[in-house]
């Protein structure tokens, strides 16, 4: 054998190691990732935690302020009729959130819950589906607060959630209670229609805000939507977002529905079991009105205590005024309870 095809052997047999090593090495990369993608990081956001986990994880808390500050503030009412002016919305300068964020601290608050969207369907965030919000060119504020909200909040260490109310057959009168923007106007849009909007502005708020872990739901029950329809698109978004619902009828309050049952004013029976959130005012009603003033420290530390016996954490609520400050007793108060409520002590026991 000449030399020349001793060559030609001899290279083909390393461009065949070379080709065979190269394709070990691809089997290698590939057998890697489909392990890597089976097996998801435990801390990554797309990992999906058993209910009880995140049940477990929200009792933890115990205590949160519930901020209800919407186009309500300005009326004077609780529920807000019909269609208003976008420039009724103003309260003359930047709200200070932060020191929403500060009186929770002093309250020894873990997270706090803001009225993203009430009755009256006007949007404290700049949606891409209504222009019935902060950014409509009539409104004097031009700022998102829910992103100011949960930026404040979050750099206090305080977990943030949104509230969100649903239209609910309850509401009658689809020309007086409207609660979704025009664009989506009750007397004019089918359930059906009014669900899929719904459904979209919940999607909106929990992409849009990737630090919001719980949604707090309005009117929400099962005669506007099945429990495991609305679970199931929730957490195809985020699999780690909680949600609670308040049900229309006050005889079905404090009743499971979805991951965390709610009562209003009223705490659970004795020996209730179920995750649930007592909610509470530290004023006299929900949205501030003049002449509103805090309760004593004393009697709403009772009612946490209590709330915390029952399985439930305590929402304690403040109505910001026009403005957008908590009213100075309110502040008071919550340092005050803040001094007097021991996190670590058993519920059960007086303090």
């Amino acid at each position: 054998m000449n030399r020349k095809k001793i060559l030609f052997i001899l290279c083909l047999m390393a461009a065949i190691i070379m080709v065979a090593s190269s394709i070990s090495a691809a089997e290698k990369i590939n057998t890697d990732l489909k392990q890597q993608l089976s097996q998801p990081d435990k801390e990554s956001p797309g990992t999906k935690k058993p209910v009880k986990v995140l049940q477990d994880d929200f009792l933890k808390l115990k205590f949160g302020m519930f901020i209800h500050f919407n186009l309500a503030t300005y009326k004077g009412v609780q529920w807000v009729p019909g269609y208003h002016d976008p420039s009724t919305f103003n309260p003359g300068a930047k709200i200070d959130t932060d020191a929403w964020a500060d009186a929770a601290v002093s309250a020894g608050m873990k997270y706090g819950v803001l009225t993203a969207k009430h009755v009256s369907g006007f949007c404290l965030w700049d949606s891409k589906y209504t222009t019935y919000d902060v950014m409509h060119p009539d409104c004097p504020y031009q700022e998102d607060l829910v992103a100011q909200f949960i930026k404040s909040f979050k750099s206090r260490r305080l977990k943030v959630g949104l509230y969100y109310c649903w239209r609910h057959p309850g509401f009658g009168d689809n020309k007086k209670y409207k609660v979704l923007p025009p664009e989506c106007d009750p007397a004019t849009h089918t359930l059906d229609e009014q669900k899929k909007f719904q459904k979209a502005q919940i999607a909106e708020l929990i992409a849009k805000y990737p630090d919001v872990f719980y949604i707090w739901n309005d009117a929400l029950d099962p005669k506007v939507m099945a429990a495991d329809e609305i679970l199931a698109h929730i957490r195809d978004i985020r699999p780690q977002i909680i949600a609670s619902a308040n049900w229309w009828s006050w005889a079905k309050k404090g009743t499971p529905y979805l991951d965390l049952a709610v009562t209003e004013t009223r705490h659970f029976p004795e020996g209730n079991k179920t995750p649930g959130e007592t909610c509470w005012c530290l004023e006299q009603k929900w949205f501030w009105n003049k002449g509103f003033h805090a309760k004593d420290a004393r009697q709403i530390v009772s009612h946490m205590i209590r709330a915390h016996s029952r399985n439930a954490n305590f929402l304690l609520n403040v109505g910001p005024d026009r403005n957008g400050d908590i009213i100075e007793s309110s502040i008071e108060t919550l340092a005050e309870i803040g001094q007097l409520w021991d996190p670590n002590a058993a519920p059960d026991l007086p303090q």
